[in-house]
C-alpha cells in the first residue's frame, strides 16, 4: 500500500546527484525509473571505481533500471522518443538548451505525449545572465550565501556533504509530485523547472530573514549562539553536542549535570540574552568540565537531567545506534551478480510502513534489451542499434 507511485514510469536523463537522487526517491514511492545512460561509460559517477559501480554511483541509483542510449545519434534519439511516449515523467539535469538541441526538449516531447511531466534541474534556471554557466554543488552554495554560513572567517575551507545538490533533489521531488496531482485533475502534463540556486536560497530562510531584519549578513556563529549550540570533547577524545535553545530549564539542567551551579549567578551568563552575547566565552568556560569523563558517562548524565544532547557519531556509530536500528534506516538488497548491497531505507512511512520494493543499483545497460523489447523492437533491430552504437 505504500507504493503510491506504482504504475508511474520515469525516464531519468541525469548524472551525478540532483537528478539521480530525485529519481531514486520517486522509485522509493513505487515509480518505475529507467535511467538512460550513454553507452560510453554511463553516469560519470560510475567511473569513480574501475568496475563502474562506485559508492558515489550506488548512493543515488538504487531501485532503477539502466538502459544505454546514445542520444546524440538519430537512432538513439528516436528510441528515446518512443520511450517518452510511454512515460509519465522525464527528469533531466543538463544545461538549458541541451535537450532541445537533441530534439528531446519539453516542447517537442509534450506534443507527442500531452500527459508528460518534464522536470528540468539546472544550476541557474532557464533564463538569466548565468544560464550557460556550469554549476556544481559548491558553486551554488557559494553564490547562494549558504557557503559563507559554514566557513571559518579565520581559515576558510570547504567541508561537508553536497547540500545544494540534495536540497535541489528534494525540491524536484516536490515539484514532480505536485505536477502529478495537477495532471490527475486536468489530464495534462506540465514542465517543472528546478534551479539549484533558487532551491538553496529558499532553503536558507532563517539567514535571509535575519538579513532583511538587520541589513547584515549573519556570521557563521550567529545561529549557534542564538540557539546555544556547543560541541565538547570528552576524556576518551570523543565529542558530544548540546543544543539548549532558549528555555531556562535546559541551562539549569546542564549546570546541574556538570556540577557548576555557580555559573547561574555569573553576571556574564545569568540570562539567555547574556549567554548569547557571551557565547564564545561561555563555550570556553564549559569545555573543561567535559574533559574528566568519557562520552558515554556524559550521555547518561545529560539524559538523566533532560538536557538536549547527542553524540557526534561517525557512520559506524550511526549504524549501531539503537534508535537508527529501531527505525530500520539501513537495509540490504540483493544483486544477481554482485551479492547484496546496503542502502538507506525510505525515511517516510505510509500506512505505518516504510517498506517498498528495493533493488540494487543497475549495472550499465543491464535492462537495455528488455526495455527495448517492451516498446516493440525485435532482437534483430536491437542488434542493429548496437552495431550503430546507438545503444
Amino acid at each position: 500500500m505504500s507504493a503510491v507511485l506504482k504504475g508511474i514510469r520515469v525516464l531519468e536523463v541525469s548524472n551525478f546527484v540532483s537528478g539521480p537522487w530525485t529519481c531514486q526517491m520517486l522509485a522509493e514511492y513505487g515509480a518505475e525509473v529507467i535511467k538512460i545512460e550513454n553507452p560510453d561509460g554511463g553516469d560519470p559517477f560510475r567511473s569513480f571505481s574501475p568496475d563502474r559501480y562506485s559508492a558515489s554511483f550506488r548512493a543515488h541509483n538504487f531501485h532503477k533500471k539502466s538502459v544505454t542510449l546514445n542520444l546524440s545519434t538519430e537512432k538513439g534519439a528516436k528510441v528515446f522518443r518512443e520511450l517518452a511516449k510511454r512515460a509519465d515523467v522525464i527528469v533531466e539535469n543538463f544545461r538549458p538548451g541541451v535537450m532541445d538541441k537533441l530534439g528531446l526538449g519539453w516542447k517537442q516531447l509534450s506534443q507527442e505525449n500531452p500527459r508528460l511531466i518534464y522536470c528540468s534541474i539546472t544550476g541557474f534556471g532557464p533564463t538569466g545572465p548565468y544560464v550557460r554557466r556550469p554549476a556544481y554543488d559548491t558553486v551554488i552554495q557559494a553564490i547562494s550565501g549558504l557557503l559563507g554560513q559554514f566557513l571559518s572567517p579565520e581559515k576558510p575551507r570547504i567541508a561537508g556533504p553536497n547540500v545544494a545538490d540534495s536540497v535541489t533533489a528534494l525540491n524536484a521531488v516536490s515539484g514532480v509530485l505536485a505536477a502529478l496531482y495537477e495532471r490527475s485533475q486536468t489530464g495534462r502534463g506540465v514542465r517543472v523547472d528546478v534551479p539549484m540556486l533558487d532551491s538553496v536560497v529558499a532553503f536558507s530562510t532563517n539567514s535571509v530573514a535575519q538579513f532583511f531584519a538587520t541589513g547584515k549578513t549573519p556570521s557563521p556563529y550567529q545561529r549557534p549562539s542564538q540557539s546555544q549550540c556547543f560541541v565538547f570533547r570528552c576524556a576518551d577524545d570523543k565529542m558530544i553536542s548540546i543544543h539548549m535553545s532558549a528555555p531556562q530549564k535546559f541551562w539549569e539542567a546542564l549546570l546541574k549535570t556538570i556540577g557548576r551551579p555557580e555559573l547561574a549567578k555569573d553576571p556574564r551568563f545569568e540570562t539567555n540574552p547574556l549567554r548569547i552575547k557571551n557565547f564564545e566565552t561561555l563555550g570556553e568556560v564549559l569545555a573543561p568540565s567535559f574533559l574528566p569523563k568519557p562520552r558515554k558517562e556524559w550521555e547518561q548524565a545529560l539524559e538523566q537531567n533532560d538536557v538536549p544532547y547527542a553524540p557526534v557519531n561517525d557512520y559506524q556509530e550511526l549504524i549501531d545506534d539503537p534508535q537508527v536500528r529501531e527505525g530500520k534506516m539501513f537495509i540490504e538488497v540483493p544483486h544477481p551478480t554482485m551479492g547484496s548491497q546496503k542502502c538507506q531505507s525510505r525515511p517516510v512511512s505510509l500506512h505505518g510502513s516504510r517498506e517498498f520494493t528495493a533493488a540494487a543499483p543497475p549495472l550499465l545497460g543491464e535492462h537495455t534489451d528488455g526495455i527495448l523489447r517492451e516498446i516493440g523492437l525485435s532482437p534483430a533491430e536491437i542488434d542493429e542499434l548496437r552495431t550503430a552504437k546507438a545503444i
